[in-house]
């Protein structure tokens, strides 16, 4: 998938192009040699296609100048103190790559294609100088295509991937939108391999984190014109109508960037296996996605976000379904089936998402699903937990069963703190309200269970929802408990 260059980058290019550069000046103050000079002066304000047959002509001779061999220096190390000629030499090695394909290969196939690069990344701390900026472009553009062209990996590839994810999660970590939108379209061109992928996984708490940040940002508001709440909707309303680069939704994420990410993440989410659990466990992506979809305000946001959601699911569905339910997944889905979408792809994806979605529900509300669930020591919020009709055919059964060891279990799990995971407790503070509610006979084996001690603890939780669940589950004791003394 091509992406247009970010106009910051642009911008910046343009204006170096611009920019007139004293090579003889080089020459005599022996930064580069007359060699270099000639080489250069062959393709520097020349039409494309002329540029283009001189370097196809003699494509090893630009990929040393570039690069540089056992003999000489890349022209990036040998103008290291003339930021000039670096801004310039950058911005010509990527209309070079772009422009003839051939050199491209060339530098993939060098011995050390990333070495001249990799310490100007480090050239300035200032996140908007233009020397790690232009390189990052350069580097990650000549690394997209590396990865292609070796997808064992080499370690001149496993030395610079890492460096440049650092470089661009840096970008990503500032409050500047353009230098954001830089990040991730770089991320965007790095992603299209396995290699890349885990590389990416394996930083995430850099690469990752920032852009997590910016979606949870974006569920700060719901635009009028979402698809969800508005259909595909029609050319005459205003957001269609505007340009893209202005469309803002929840907390003033702006559209392209918002897009950008997630189209990094549906990238990632081609490693499901790998990252699914940790995505849930880590960032609670389901509930985000969900709350995401309800402020989607483009269809090829929707798609992104569908395809992200149904290649996480289809390779985790016991670890991630559970999470679906609360998030109430399966309403946002009827709700997108009833408006008027027309991108095919998205299509596809909702009917194969909604198809999981109701398989797994009818399947998972069982009594051996959730005696599984609490036999494991760790409660989700899977079918079971909030199903009237379950708690209704099966209670007595979960406290009779072996002599209440589904309760004994139970209350062994709601006797942990879970400081990391609190929805464990609020979940067992909603099964023993269902179990008092259909069972209020069978109070006083629940309380010997430990159960009412522990949730009327609860109820002192500093977490909401824990808090919530416990209260409700005490009502039910108390209600019934009332009830006997009239």
């Amino acid at each position: 998938m091509s992406l247009d260059p970010p106009g910051y980058i642009l911008s910046l290019q343009n204006n170096i192009r611009a920019r007139p550069i004293s090579w003889e000046g080089a020459v005599r103050a022996k930064t580069i040699t007359d060699a270099d000079l000639k080489k250069i002066k062959a393709i520097d304000k020349v039409r494309k296609e002329q540029r283009k047959q001189t370097v196809e002509g003699d494509v090893s001779t630009y990929t040393t100048l570039l690069l540089g061999n056992n003999e000489t220096k890349s022209i990036f190390e040998s103008t290291a103190k003339r930021t000039d000629i670096l801004n310039y030499m950058l911005v010509l090695t990527g209309d070079l790559m772009e422009d003839v394909p051939a050199l491209t290969e060339s530098l993939v196939n060098h011995p050390q294609p990333y070495k001249p690069f990799i310490p100007l990344l480090k050239q300035s701390n200032n996140a908007e100088d233009p020397i790690p900026l232009l390189t990052s472009a350069v580097l990650s553009s000549l690394l997209s295509h590396g990865l292609v062209a070796h997808p064992k990996s080499t370690p001149e590839i496993d030395e610079a991937l890492p460096k440049l994810y650092s470089y661009i999660a840096a970008l990503s970590n500032t409050s500047d939108s353009n230098l954001q939108d830089i990040a991730v379209q770089e991320y965007s061109a790095l992603l299209r391999t396995s290699k890349s992928r885990q590389q990416f996984w394996k930083q995430r708490k850099e690469t990752l984190g920032p852009l997590v940040d910016v979606l949870r940002n974006a569920t700060g508001g719901k635009d009028n014109d979402s698809t969800l709440y508005s259909g595909a909707g029609s050319a005459s309303t205003s957001i269609r109508s505007a340009a893209e680069s202005n469309i803002k939704i929840g907390g003033g994420v702006g559209l392209q960037l918002l897009y950008h990410i997630l189209l990094v993440i549906w990238q990632l989410s081609f490693e499901g296996r790998l990252v699914g659990q940790g995505l849930d466990e880590e960032l609670d992506i389901i509930p985000l996605y969900t709350q995401l979809l309800r402020v989607s305000p483009k269809e090829k946001t929707t798609r992104l976000l569908l395809g992200t959601l149904y290649n996480l699911l289809s390779y985790n569905k016991t670890t991630l379904m559970p999470a679906a339910l609360p998030a109430k997944l399966p309403a946002i889905l009827k709700n997108l089936k009833t408006r008027h979408l027309n991108d095919e792809d998205l299509l596809e994806d909702l009917n194969k998402l909604s198809d999981m979605m109701d398989d797994y529900t009818s399947s998972q509300t069982t009594l051996g699903e959730y005696s599984a669930e609490v036999q494991s020591g760790h409660l989700r919020w899977s079918p079971p937990h909030k199903n009237a009709d379950f708690w209704r055919e099966n209670a007595l059964k979960v406290i009779e069963t072996d002599n209440g060891d589904l309760c004994k279990q139970l209350a062994s799990i709601l006797s942990k703190d879970w400081s990391s995971d609190k929805q464990v407790l609020a979940i067992g503070c909603n099964d023993v309200a269902f179990l008092v509610k259909e069972c209020p006979e069978k109070r006083t084996a629940l309380e010997k269970f430990g159960l009412k001690a522990r949730v009327m603890a609860l109820m002192q939780d500093e977490n909401e929802s824990v808090r919530w669940e416990s209260l409700r589950a005490v009502g039910e004791w108390l209600r019934y408990s009332f009830e006997g003394s009239q």
